[in-house]
């Protein structure tokens, strides 16, 4: 009878989920990540007076669809408010969408979230899984212990984030004594632990130096490249995008605006990079072809030129002509870039409003019940799902 009633639950469970998803579980031969006109509204509550309050919606995320093949890396970005994090918690569990389908390897993050935890890692800037007052070794063996991390499997993705990550001095320090730069390396090694098939990161590269930058993303490179895993990567920091995704994905006002090279980014917004020079002495602004003068301080010009172009010829042609002393070359911000594209005329996009638009769902999540989820996003570390 127990035989009967488990081949019965299973073929039942088989022919409602081809049903309920119509089709849409085949979209996962080869797309990891799949969202399809995927929404999030929020109810916010304002005081209209003594006692009164009003009532309304905020669209944080507005029909976004994308898709993300396994193995790839993703560049997603926009301004501040524009939906990056309420994409990300959805894609984690934290909130459940209010439109649309989203699945994660075939999986339903709302409604599996224990099961999907095992194979999703997270790393959020501003925010640590990391336990504060003791050393990172004692994080790590708690990791393991949530994870059900084998002992061998274990030692060997612990030895590799140390070395590759420069974590040996480390692993003693409670977190609380760690800077920011420490701390966040310590974050990607706790994610990479169980070996997680997909890496949600949010500013991973935040408050570090030049060498440990380099480090960060040369280990990331490696990790997608030796293990094909998935990572979906939400920075500031435009070097990020270029040296570690082929493919940019821009969100605004809840809605995806573009996707595809940064190369096209760049031809779309017509961003600029930036070279300062340091010359001998105050000279006439510098002409040069392919480039402008913007600026000018004394023995100081900034030049600008096209974003995709090669600062190369510009910086040969001011060391040939000029009294050149030192330069250095600016990349453009992402949040400029994001502006051209967006405001080709210069307007405002009104990114106060935005960003009070993002921070207002969390007060409404309170009183409505989406508080625990939202509070559950502002502690990253794990929860004790996975054992």
């Amino acid at each position: 009878m127990g035989d009967f009633n488990a081949d019965f639950n299973a073929d039942f469970k088989d022919g409602f989920t081809d049903g309920f998803t119509d089709g849409f579980m085949n979209d996962f031969a080869d797309d990891f990540i799949v969202l399809d006109g995927v929404e999030k509204v929020f109810q916010v509550r304002r005081r209209a007076g003594l006692l009164r309050r009003e009532r309304r919606e905020v669209r944080a995320v507005d029909g976004i669809s994308f898709r993300v093949p396994r193995g790839e890396m993703v560049g997603y970005i926009g301004p501040n408010g524009a939906g990056k994090s309420t994409t990300i918690k959805m894609l984690t569990g934290i909130l459940v969408p209010s439109g649309g389908r989203l699945r994660v390897a075939g999986i339903d993050p709302s409604r599996e979230r224990t099961r999907l935890a095992r194979r999703i890692g997270v790393v959020f800037g501003q925010r640590t899984t990391l336990w504060w007052d003791l050393p990172l070794r004692d994080s790590y063996a708690l990791v393991r212990r949530m994870y059900r991390i084998s002992d061998a499997r274990y030692r060997q993705n612990l030895d590799r984030c140390v070395e590759l990550l420069d974590l040996g001095a480390l692993l003693d320090v409670p977190v609380r004594q760690l800077s920011l730069g420490q701390r966040m390396r310590g974050d990607i090694a706790a994610a990479l632990l169980h070996d997680p098939e997909v890496l949600y990161l949010d500013e991973p590269t935040i408050g570090l130096d030049v060498v440990s930058k380099a480090k960060v993303r040369e280990f990331l490179r490696e990790v997608n490249t030796e293990q094909g895993t998935t990572v979906l990567l939400t920075t500031h920091d435009l070097t990020d995008i270029e040296q570690l995704c082929k493919r940019v994905m821009v969100i605004d006002h809840g809605r995806l605006v573009y996707d595809g090279g940064l190369e096209g980014l760049h031809a779309v917004g017509e961003s600029e990079r930036t070279l300062v020079v340091d010359l001998e002495r105050e000279l006439p602004p510098i002409e040069i072809p392919g480039s402008r003068t913007v600026r000018v301080e004394g023995p100081r010009q900034w030049l600008a030129f096209p974003a995709g172009s090669s600062a190369a010829p510009i910086v040969a042609a001011v060391a040939d002509g000029y009294p050149l002393v030192d330069l250095s070359v600016r990349e453009p911000d992402i949040e400029d870039v994001i502006a051209k594209m967006l405001y080709p005329a210069g307007g405002a996009r009104g990114a106060g409003a935005a960003a009070e638009a993002q921070r207002e769902p969390d007060a409404e999540g309170a009183a409505e019940g989406e508080g625990e989820a939202e509070r559950e996003g502002k502690s990253a570390r794990p929860s004790a799902d996975p054992v």
